[in-house]
């Protein structure tokens, strides 16, 4: 059994019932997986790893490896695993009211008051199940309201796997056209590509290609939507001036400003991004750190937007939304967010490992560096830094990530093995784990120097 921190002289774990357990998936699941992200094309290798439980910031597979876990869940796990609040309020309304009840019940108006209390740019907010829900009600809710249909979407941002947006998330640079004037380009085979005519695709934190992009398109445009920090092309913070410029011009063309913070909401601040670049957006979504591991997501803003769905005019509902459960979840998660330091403690945290993880590799004489903000974080092999998405596909050695990652891992150390992912800190993350963590990472970074890993 390996534990965090712990020394090898190999790079292999223990492996063999998560291997029999994928074996056996496959017969009844597509690729053996509950989701594409999961498995080996996503870089889990030899073979999915099937956990048995997680506890604080540690993880415990089926084989026994235990590991300080900065996966969190793919971004959720604020708190930690099994959060022991959470979970009470969880369990107290499964067992006093039921998992869902189809009527509006008095949680759904405490969740409200509450969220809207924390998010800026909230005068009102429907919760929904996925971030992927919330960023189609956004979308829709832009469109009624302006009665355009363009919207201006950034490569290497990620607003979910719908039909609707998700192109041009990662793409094919071959197929990505110009870098002033990038083409749609659908993530998925099985997508309708007609309705990638309803976007208009820019790069990232060009200032110059964004003015001129309004002055050729945007009467036409009903909405913008970007990560204010972009956190699946690895993190990249947004130029200084950059999100400012942004609130000027959709504020100008009357284009509503929409702020994904389905990473970033009630994680890099409790108000989110917008709270601490102090830049406002029209309408914003959340969900990954609103419930703390429960499927839950958000869609706030101006009043005078939601005044449509009020009517009914626009339609937003589904079957689960704003069930007691995930609610009560909700309430208990901002509740311990909103206790005094805990944003400070976790940024400290995030800073002491992203300074940490470059000293480290700097030090073995590897060219890379760690980047974030606060508790959003991921070390990139490259010899500068990304600004945008396609500097991380040209310049960002994916190579020596995938082998950082199998060393790490070997060593106790869990995040995601994709590079254009990144790291979380948690509420449960303490100094012991973040100095553990960079006593493997410089014993990882000395090997793989020795062995002229991206030196």
């Amino acid at each position: 059994m390996m534990h965090p921190g712990e020394s090898t002289a190999t790079t292999t774990r223990l492996l063999g019932e998560s291997r029999k357990l994928y074996e056996r998936a496959q017969r009844a699941e597509p690729g053996g997986l509950g989701g594409n992200a999961r498995g080996p094309l996503w870089g889990f290798e030899p073979h999915p790893i099937f956990m048995e439980r997680g506890t604080g910031a540690y993880l415990e597979d089926v084989d026994g490896n235990r590991y300080i876990d900065y996966l969190a869940a793919w971004g959720p796990l604020v708190l930690g695993h099994r959060p022991a609040s959470v979970i009470a309020a969880a369990t107290q309304v499964l067992n006093d009211m039921g998992s869902d009840l189809g009527f509006c019940h008095k949680l759904e108006i405490e969740a409200a008051e509450l969220v809207v209390d924390a998010v800026p740019s909230w005068d009102q907010v429907r919760f929904s199940n996925t971030g992927s829900e919330a960023v189609m009600s956004a979308l829709r809710i832009a469109r009624a309201f302006t009665g355009r249909t363009k919207v201006l979407r950034f490569e290497g941002h990620f607003h979910g796997w719908t039909d609707l947006i998700n192109f041009s998330s990662k793409p094919n640079l071959a197929l990505a056209g110009p870098e002033d004037r990038p083409v749609p380009v659908p993530a998925s085979l099985g997508m309708v590509e007609a309705l990638g005519d309803s976007l208009v695709v820019r790069q990232w934190n060009d200032a110059e290609i964004l003015q001129q992009t309004f002055e050729d398109v945007g009467h036409d445009l009903a909405a913008v939507i970007c990560e204010p920090i972009m956190a699946n092309s690895s993190v990249v913070p947004p130029q200084p001036g950059y999100l400012e410029l942004l609130r000027q011009l959709t504020s100008e063309f009357g284009v509503v400003l929409i702020f994904d913070e389905v990473k970033t909401g009630f994680r890099v601040a409790l108000g989110g991004a917008q709270e601490l670049y102090s830049v406002i957006p029209d309408l914003s979504t959340a969900a990954k750190a609103l419930g703390a591991g429960f499927p839950i997501a958000a869609v706030g803003g101006k009043r005078d937007l939601f005044e449509a769905v009020t009517r009914g005019d626009v339609g937003q509902g589904s079957t689960y939304q704003a069930n007691p459960l995930v609610l009560a979840a909700c309430i208990a998660t901002v509740h311990e967010l909103k206790q005094p330091g805990f944003f400070e403690r976790i940024s400290g945290l995030g800073d002491l490992l992203t300074q940490g993880l470059t000293e480290r590799a700097a030090a073995a004489g590897i060219h890379g560096y760690a980047r974030g903000v606060g508790p959003l974080l991921q070390f990139v092999f490259a010899d500068r830094y990304v600004e945008n998405y396609r500097d991380l596909a040209r310049l960002a050695d994916e190579h020596a990530y995938h082998r950082f990652w199998k060393e790490m891992t070997s060593e106790g150390v869990m995040f995601n093995p994709h590079l254009a992912e990144c790291w979380f800190i948690s509420g449960a993350h303490t100094r012991a784990e973040i100095d553990a963590t960079l006593d493997v990472a410089e014993r990882v970074f000395a090997r793989m120097a020795k062995q002229d890993v991206h030196k």
